[in-house]
């Protein structure tokens, strides 16, 4: 009973903030005007306040309150390294790129930020880049309904399913109640609510963690890697991991639905004081997110790397009161959905300004547009849960599309910024090869160590300055109105880069925990096993009746101390010598039939032994083996709710294998035979192989 009423209150909780949260945005229809220009930039008037706590919820929502908090459970404190660095690249970005996005969005009428790539409406470059914004948004705007789904199964066990759906129809509600206008207030909301409750939950779970020290402790005690600032076995060093962050951060200036909120903005003090604002609300989220994911790798360590995205709201249910965990609730499930908004309207700009610029002004037929990419978004993410491990994951889908979108959009700001016009096939080659770089990189699965934002603007940078290079229609200067630099300059530049490149990497080399540090997360894991058989001896002996053959080895002979040597066996092949002699008895029937004999196999390793016995037949030889194993089976196959190192543990013999071998084969006769028919046998001649088990094995995580 008591556990019921705590459902129902925190589903009154739930349904009472969400109920005031859409209030506060069909309250925007007070305001609003029946315009395709109010519709999608809320006639540039908004105020700073308003659209930088929008800005901080739709560029964080879903990714900040569910993966963000995934991320920061899986990786403890080497986390911070994209809080920080990030940060610093978002800086760049509203410092100098939104100057020239709001800038030149005024000067232009722009809506959209697809609309920025090139000087005419609807050109090819135009149209590309809107096709790029619909795709990747649409995945974003997936990655969104996905979080909400993930909250509400978490706290209240509803199907994720209902809740995308329950998304879609408050995506179409938002936008068709008052556009942007009211994601924005709604996000401004919500936000402030947020903040509160996010606030609240940290202090609860890091004081039942024992306080800052405590927390600390109880992680270095679940895994020492988690309070290293590095994470372990960077395929590509530090350098290109951390460098990846600051791409991330200003590929904030590549994100439609963020650029928006600029764009609703009047002037360029206007853009400024929303700066301060953006990062005076986004540092505490930052920080509190942070701890907040921390503790939950504490307090709820049985969730593991599959579960570690619902992280926070299992977080608000077992250390808030059901009053609490509705708030929580409703601002993820609401952040979510205004984010979600946000991108669908970004979508419709795109379209309706570039791709069909004849809708631009036809109120009607704009949110038609805007129902058609809501349904795409949905469906994208009702598909994504048929593909564990991404489709449902929200970080991966929202790496895939912000760098994705960062790589499109970002080294062409940049180059334009510089005063370099490229044409129409310079642009489109750019886009499409920050796409492909950031897709490819992806499939091949280098996101874990690199993030895509290094291929993707990589690429892009590479393509800009070799069309300038190789390509006569291009101009020949990659840097516009600025000079190429001297050689001497460009050699200094490259000298300290290289430098800060080799004191991280030094750093990482002396930090770095070392992999064994980093096997502490439980999960489910399929190990795959592959045993090859080595021959330690082989022979053949002729034992008598009652005497045993004893034969001592070493593994010293294969010069290998390496093997995961995980067992030995004696293979024993042998046939029936029996003889019978005797006129006529051994005529008589069964009188020449030979007894079986017994052939017993014991091998002995340090604590491990064990004893095998067969018999010989008349006809074909005859075998058996004596195996002795010191490993645990039950790692191998697909294993639940165990960690790396436990699967290390039982199937890594540390050079148990190693040192000396005892084998002994003895041989007990057994004679036939009768009156009248003598029966001779006196032993038996028995082959042997001594064979060592060696193990080798990959771990993979399945994720669900």
């Amino acid at each position: 009973m008591i556990i019921m009423a705590g459902s129902v209150l925190l589903l009154i909780s739930f349904l009472a903030f969400m109920l005031f949260f859409a209030g506060v945005g069909l309250a925007s229809m007070r305001v609003k005007e029946d315009t395709t220009d109010d519709y999608l930039v809320a006639g540039r008037g908004m105020h700073p306040a308003l659209a930088a706590l929008s800005a901080v919820s739709t560029w964080n929502s879903g990714y900040m309150f569910i993966g963000f908090i995934g991320f920061i459970f899986i990786n403890g404190y080497s986390a911070v390294w994209i809080a920080l660095v990030s940060t610093v690249g978002q800086l760049v970005a509203w410092i100098w790129l939104y100057k020239y996005i709001q800038k030149e969005g005024e000067a232009r009428g722009i809506r959209s930020l697809s609309s920025l790539v090139s000087n005419t409406t609807g050109s090819p470059e135009a149209k590309v880049a809107a096709v790029l914004s619909v795709i990747f948004l649409s995945i974003y705007a997936a990655a969104q309904l996905t979080a909400g789904g993930i909250a509400l199964e978490t706290m209240l066990k509803w199907s994720p399913t209902i809740g995308i759906l329950i998304g879609f129809v408050l995506v179409v509600a938002y936008c068709y109640a008052g556009g942007i206008r009211a994601s924005i207030w709604t996000d401004a909301a919500q936000s402030c609510v947020m903040i509160v409750g996010s606030t609240i939950l940290c202090y609860v779970a890091v004081k039942s963690t024992g306080g800052f020290s405590g927390l600390h402790d109880q992680l270095k005690g679940i895994e020492p890697a988690m309070v290293n600032i590095f994470p372990s076995d960077l395929k590509f060093g530090a350098t290109l991991w951390i460098t990846a962050f600051f791409l991330g951060g200003l590929g904030v200036a590549g994100q439609p639905q963020v650029v928006s909120r600029v764009m609703t903005l009047k002037d360029d003090k206007a853009r400024k004081q929303a700066m301060i604002w953006f990062f005076i609300w986004q540092t505490p989220f930052i920080i509190l997110m942070f701890f907040i994911g921390l503790a939950c790798r504490v307090l709820l360590p049985e969730l593991g790397a599959s579960g570690a995205e619902t992280g926070l709201p299992k977080l608000a249910m077992e250390q808030l009161s059901p009053l609490l965990g509705g708030l929580i609730l409703a601002s993820i499930f609401a952040a979510t959905m205004s984010t979600a908004d946000s991108q669908v309207l970004a979508c419709t700009a795109a379209i309706t300004d570039d791709i069909k610029p004849e809708w631009s002004q036809d109120h009607k037929t704009t949110k038609k547009v805007t129902l058609a990419v809501a349904a795409f978004a949905t469906v994208i993410s009702l598909f994504g849960q048929q593909l564990p491990g991404f489709g449902d994951s929200v970080f991966a889908l929202v790496v895939l599309a912000v760098y994705g979108l960062g790589g499109i959009f970002v080294p062409l700001l940049l180059v334009r910024m510089a005063g370099y016009e490229p044409d129409s096939r310079h642009s489109i080659a750019m886009m499409m090869s920050a796409m492909i770089g950031v897709i490819v990189w992806t499939v091949l699965g280098f996101g874990e160590d690199v993030f895509p934002s290094v291929p993707g603007m990589g690429a892009a940078f590479a393509t800009h300055f070799l069309l300038c290079a190789f390509r006569d229609s291009s101009a020949d200067n990659p840097f516009g109105r600025y000079t190429i630099p001297a050689q001497k300059t460009l050699g200094i530049g490259a000298a300290i880069t290289l430098l800060l490149a080799a004191s991280v990497e030094a750093s990482y080399h002396v930090l770095a925990p070392n992999s064994s540090d980093s096997q502490a997360m439980v999960g489910t894991y399929n190990v795959t096993a592959n045993f090859e058989t080595i021959d330690l001896d082989n022979g053949g002996e002729y034992i008598a009746d009652g005497d045993t053959f004893v034969l001592n080895l070493s593994t010293d002979s294969l010069n290998d101390d390496s093997m995961n040597i995980v067992g030995a066996k004696i293979v024993m092949t042998y046939s029936e010598d029996e003889t019978s002699a005797g006129f006529p008895g051994c005529l008589a029937p069964g009188a020449s039939n030979t007894q079986p004999d017994t052939i017993t196999g014991m091998l002995m390793h340090a604590e491990f032994n064990g004893s095998a016995s067969g018999q010989n037949q008349d006809g074909a030889p005859a075998s058996h083996e004596t195996l002795v194993e010191w490993y645990n089976a039950s790692m191998i196959g697909d294993v639940s709710n165990v960690t790396k190192a436990d699967i290390m543990a039982g199937l890594d013999s540390n050079g148990a294998g190693l040192g000396d071998y005892s084998i002994e084969i003895s041989v007990d006769v057994s004679a036939g035979g009768g009156a009248g028919c003598q029966h001779t046998d006196d032993g038996e001649n028995v082959d042997y192989t001594i064979q060592l088990l060696v193990l080798d094995y990959t771990i993979t995580e399945i994720k669900a």
